[in-house]
C-alpha cells in the first residue's frame, strides 16, 4: 500500500495510486446543501487534500472520482471557475508577507480575465475578478481558501510592529487582521457570484473583527454529520487497513487484538461534536504503517510557535486545564490570550471531547491521546525547566528506576531535579504558586514518563488524589504536602482512602508520601508504604 504522508494534491494521490480514504459522500452532502463553510481541523488533518478535492471536483474532472461514491451521485460534473487561496508554508512574520501573496493571488485572477483594476483595496479587487468570472463562465464562482487565519497566528502575541501605524494598528498582528478585514469583505459583496465557499483553517472565525460584514459562513466544525470529513475512523481502519494492522503486529510482536488497541491509545480519541465519533491522526497512522514503529509522528513535526507562545505566557498550567467540564462558549470561542488559552488548545487538537453531560449542557475536554500527552509535556517541558537538569537520558533513568520499584533511588533523583531548577521558579511567596509550581513540575515529568498513565488530581467520591502513576505491574498513588511531612501525606491517603478504586487490581500498590520545602525548593520529606 502507498501512503500520501504529506501529500496534498488529490490529483497525485488519486494518479499515484497512493490510498484514498473515500469521504466524497460527505463531500456530496456539503455542496448540495449549503454555499458558504468554514471547517476547522488540526494540522495535518487533511484540511489542505479537502480543499484539493473540491477543487477538482468543482473543475468537472470526473476520471480523478472514479470508483468513489461521488462518481454514483454526481451526474452534472460541470466546470465551475475555481479560485485558490493557499496560505501555508508562508513567512507571516514578514511585514509585507501577507499584501505580497495576496497581490499575487489577485494579479493572478486579473490577468485571467483581463481586468485592470483602478483599486489597490484587495476585497473590491477580488469582486471585480468574481464578477468577470460569472460574467464569462455563465456559473458563479468557486472560492477555497486553505488555513484562512495563518497570516494571524504565525504573528499572534509576537509584538512585531506593524509596518504603518494607524489608530490601533500597533502590530503586525493588527496590520495583516485589517488587511484580511478588507479581503474577507468579498464574500458579502460578491454574493450573487458566488457558487460555493470554504474556508479552513486551525482557529474558528467567531468574534474576529476580520470578519465583520461577512455573509457568516456555516460552521461544521462541531457539525456531528461531518466529524469524519477529515482523519480516520475506526470502522475505516479495520476494514481498509486490515492487512497493515496484522503486520503491524507482527513487527512489533503483538497479537491483532493488541495492535488496534495500541494505535486506538497512541493515535485516536479525537472527537469533534458531542457524538463523540472516534477519529485518528491520519499523518500519524500512516507513518505508523509505513515504517512499522509507534512513534510520535504527529508531535514531532513541531509544536506551532504560537501556541508554545501562549502557553508560557500563560498563568494556567495545562495539567489544570486538561480532563476539566467547561461550557462550549469557553473553548469553541476563537477569543484565546494570555489568560484565556483554551479555546486554542482545543482548535488546534491538543485538548479534545472526551465526554459530554446533556443535563448540564458541559464538555470534558482532555488530550486525545498519549502522542498528544506526551509530546505537549516534552514541549511544555523544554520551555519550563532548564537544558542543565532536563534532558531524555535523565528521563529514561527515572523510567528505569520506577520500573524496578526502586523508591529511594527515585527519591534523590527527584530531589536533586528539583533543587537544580531555575531560581524563578523556587521559593515563590504565594504559598498556592509555590504549591502549583511543584504539583506541574511532578505532572511534566512523570507525564514524559511516556510508559504510564499520569492522572493529576483524579476524582474520587472521597477527594482528589493528588497524581497516580499506573504502570504495567505497579500503581503509584503520590500525595504531595508542602512545608509539612511525608506521614501526613501518607495519613491522608490511608484516611481518603484512595487506594480503593484498585482494590480489584492485580496490580501492586504503593503509596508515596512527599513534602516539599518552599523555603530549599525541592523535597524536605519522602515516604512510602509498603516498604520494599
Amino acid at each position: 500500500m502507498k501512503y500520501p504522508i504529506g501529500m496534498q494534491s488529490f490529483e497525485r494521490i488519486r494518479e499515484g495510486g497512493f490510498v484514498y480514504i473515500d469521504k466524497t459522500a460527505m463531500l456530496y452532502d456539503l455542496v448540495s446543501t449549503g454555499s458558504i463553510y468554514f471547517l476547522s481541523r488540526p494540522r495535518r488533518f487533511g484540511k489542505s487534500l479537502l480543499i484539493s478535492t473540491l477543487e477538482n471536483y468543482f473543475l468537472g474532472r470526473k476520471e480523478l472520482f472514479q470508483g468513489l461514491a461521488i462518481d454514483s451521485l454526481e451526474k452534472e460534473w460541470a466546470e465551475y471557475p475555481v479560485f485558490h487561496l493557499d496560505f501555508n508554508g508562508i513567512n507571516f512574520k514578514k511585514s509585507d508577507a501577507l499584501e505580497i501573496t495576496l497581490n499575487k493571488f489577485l494579479e493572478d485572477g486579473e490577468k485571467r480575465y483581463n481586468i485592470n483594476p483602478d483599486t489597490s483595496e484587495p476585497g473590491i479587487r477580488f469582486n471585480a475578478i468574481l464578477e468577470a468570472a460569472h460574467e464569462k463562465t455563465g456559473r458563479r464562482a468557486v472560492v477555497l481558501i486553505d488555513e484562512y487565519d495563518m497570516p494571524l497566528l504565525e504573528v499572534m502575541n509576537t509584538g512585531i510592529p506593524s509596518p504603518v501605524v494607524e489608530g490601533d494598528i500597533k502590530t503586525l498582528e493588527d496590520y495583516n487582521r485589517n488587511i484580511l478585514k478588507g479581503f474577507y469583505s468579498v464574500f458579502k459583496l460578491a454574493d450573487k457570484h458566488l457558487r460555493f465557499v470554504l474556508l479552513t483553517g486551525v482557529t474558528k472565525f467567531s468574534q474576529v473583527s476580520v470578519f465583520s460584514g461577512f455573509n457568516q459562513p456555516d460552521d461544521i466544525s462541531y457539525d456531528g454529520r461531518y466529524d469524519a470529513l477529515c482523519g480516520i475512523t475506526k470502522d475505516e481502519l479495520l476494514t481498509i487497513f486490515k492487512e497493515q494492522i496484522k503486520k503491524l503486529g507482527e513487527e512489533n510482536g503483538m497479537t491483532e487484538e493488541e495492535t488496534i488497541a495500541k494505535l486506538k491509545r497512541k493515535y485516536d480519541g479525537y472527537h469533534f461534536s458531542d457524538n463523540m465519533v472516534d477519529v485518528f491522526n491520519p499523518f500519524s497512522l500512516f507513518n505508523c504503517f509505513k515504517k512499522g514503529k509507534f512513534k510520535d509522528y504527529w508531535f514531532s513535526t513541531g509544536t506551532p510557535t504560537y501556541l508554545v507562545r501562549l502557553l508560557s505566557d500563560n498563568h494556567e498550567n495545562v495539567n489544570e486545564l486538561a480532563g476539566k467540564d467547561y461550557s462550549a462558549a469557553e473553548f469553541v470561542d476563537y477569543k484565546a490570550t494570555r489568560q484565556k488559552p483554551l479555546p486554542m488548545l482545543y482548535q488546534s487538537g491538543y485538548l479534545t471531547i472526551k465526554g459530554y453531560d446533556p443535563l448540564l449542557d458541559v464538555y470534558r475536554l482532555d488530550f486525545p491521546n498519549e502522542e498528544v500527552r506526551s509530546g505537549m509535556a516534552s514541549a511544555l517541558a523544554s520551555d519550563y525547566f532548564s537544558p542543565e537538569n532536563y534532558s531524555d537520558s535523565w528521563i529514561v533513568d527515572v523510567t528505569r528506576t520506577l520500573l524496578s520499584r526502586d523508591l529511594e533511588k527515585f527519591k534523590l533523583q527527584l530531589t536533586a531535579f528539583l533543587a537544580n531548577i531555575s531560581y524563578r521558579f523556587q521559593r515563590k511567596q504565594d504559598a498556592m504558586e509555590c504549591e502549583r509550581h511543584f504539583q506541574y513540575t511532578f505532572y511534566l515529568i512523570m507525564t514524559l514518563l511516556g510508559k504510564y498513565n499520569t492522572y493529576i488530581e483524579k476524582e474520587t467520591s472521597q477527594g482528589r488524589i493528588d497524581c497516580i502513576l499506573e504502570c504495567p505491574e505497579y500503581v503509584y498513588i503520590f500525595e504531595f504536602k508542602l512545608n509539612s511531612t511525608a506521614e501526613v501525606a501518607l495519613k491522608q491517603i490511608e484516611e481518603k482512602d484512595y487506594a480503593l478504586p484498585y482494590a480489584a487490581d492485580a496490580r501492586k500498590i504503593y503509596k508515596v508520601g512527599i513534602s516539599f520545602s518552599s523555603e530549599t525548593g525541592t523535597v524536605n520529606d519522602f515516604d512510602y508504604s509498603p516498604r520494599l
